[in-house]
């Protein structure tokens, strides 16, 4: 299947097996009957293209409001529109509603996203009047979907590029929606005053050096932690 539709094919657990199914042609169809020795074709629904759209559907946190696009967002909140794409992040994640309430209970100043995935994050902080805002994460797609994202929300985000391992820009307040183990390597790469965490199960906590403990958020199995400088 991989080489007759490197674009991709969807997989269908059955009660008899697994159905692979490709979106394609005629043509697809008869390579399909050529290499297997036989498929079955059904005729795809009206409107099959724009199906995915239900699966992001928008949220609200407090004054916030996250979501795709092509929903309209109620008047009285800060909207933060995303169009979701190769990064990871549009907003009704639990780990990211949690990191976006504590968010909203902090005195606004610098702020550095850690793992900022699609800038979610970012841009509800400098919806919230953080500043600057500096984005960072370790994978390219990420970068691009942040910066994007910012320019269609009309805020300044600064997103850059990192390596797992490199010093972090300093700023007042962090937030590192990533996972535990990566939450927990943090410390000695960061000058921040306050850290807010998530990307992990309410039974684990991070034990992080320098920082103290003080507060915590859960959510549908998922934690938020709030540290602050020792």
């Amino acid at each position: 299947m991989l080489e007759l539709f490197p674009e991709g094919f969807e997989e269908v657990d059955r009660p008899e097996g697994v159905e692979l199914a490709a979106y394609t042609d005629a043509g697809g169809e008869e390579r399909l009957w050529h290499f297997f020795g036989g498929a079955r074709g059904d005729d795809v629904p009206e409107g099959w293209e724009d199906r995915w759209r239900a699966f992001h559907q928008p949220v609200r946190v407090g004054s916030l409001w996250i979501g795709p696009p092509w929903e309209t967002p109620p008047d009285d909140a800060l909207a933060v529109v995303v169009d979701p794409g190769r990064a990871f992040g549009t907003g009704s994640h639990a780990t990211t509603q949690l990191c976006l309430q504590f968010l909203q209970e902090l005195d606004p100043g610098s702020l550095l996203d850690v793992g900022c995935g699609s800038g979610v994050l970012s841009i509800a902080a400098a919806r919230l009047g953080f500043g600057p805002v500096v984005g960072v994460d370790i994978e390219e797609p990420s970068i691009e979907a942040t910066r994007e994202n910012a320019r269609a929300n009309g805020v300044e985000v600064e997103a850059r590029l990192v390596a797992s391992d490199d010093p972090l820009p300093p700023a007042a307040t962090a937030v590192a929606n990533i996972s535990l183990d990566s939450v927990e390597a943090l410390p000695g790469r960061l000058d921040v005053h306050v850290l807010v965490t998530s990307g992990y199960l309410a039974s684990e906590q991070p034990r992080l050096a320098g920082f103290r403990h003080a507060g915590r958020r859960t959510l549908g199995g998922w934690a938020s932690d709030l540290y602050e400088r020792t």
